[in-house]
This record gives C-alpha cells, sequence and structure tokens, in this order.
C-alpha cells in the first residue's frame, strides 16, 4: 500500500478515472450494438453520426487505439451505405 499522500490521491484518481474510461466505453459498444440491429436507413444514418462521434472521443482519450477506431468507423459506415 502508499504510503505517500500523493500516491494515495493517485490511486484515488486513477479509480474514478478507469470507471468513468469503462463506462464509456460500454455506452459506445452498447450504441454500435444498436446501429447494428438497425434496419432503417434513416435512423441508422443519424446514430451513425451518434457513434462515430463516441468513437473519436474513445481514441482522442486513448481508451480505444486510433487504428481501432477508424477501422470501427469504416465498417459501421460500410454497413449503414449497405441498407436498402
Amino acid at each position: 500500500m502508499a504510503n505517500h499522500k500523493s500516491a494515495l490521491k493517485r490511486i484515488r484518481a486513477n479509480e474514478a478515472k478507469r470507471l468513468r474510461n469503462r463506462y464509456q466505453h460500454k455506452t459506445t459498444r452498447t450504441f454500435i450494438k444498436r446501429l447494428k440491429t438497425t434496419t432503417d436507413k434513416a435512423e441508422a444514418q443519424e446514430l451513425l453520426k451518434t457513434v462515430t462521434s463516441m468513437i473519436d472521443k474513445l481514441a482522442k482519450k486513448n481508451i480505444i487505439h486510433k487504428n481501432n477506431a477508424s477501422n470501427k468507423k469504416s465498417k459501421l459506415t460500410r454497413m449503414v451505405n449497405a441498407l436498402a
């Protein structure tokens, strides 16, 4: 266990950040699943904007790798464009 005040504070801050990152990542995954199950093209395009923004935020904060974010956005965009 940490002995210094600053180390104890760092532990608390890291835990808070970890929980926030987990929440944002899980929420994004839920939105991606919702987008994948959508059959209406107009609704899918609106959801795609939201999901793309969420993915970009995760990549900016290094919660996911930037290439992973790019691949996800590309696949989702192709999927939405393929809807009739």
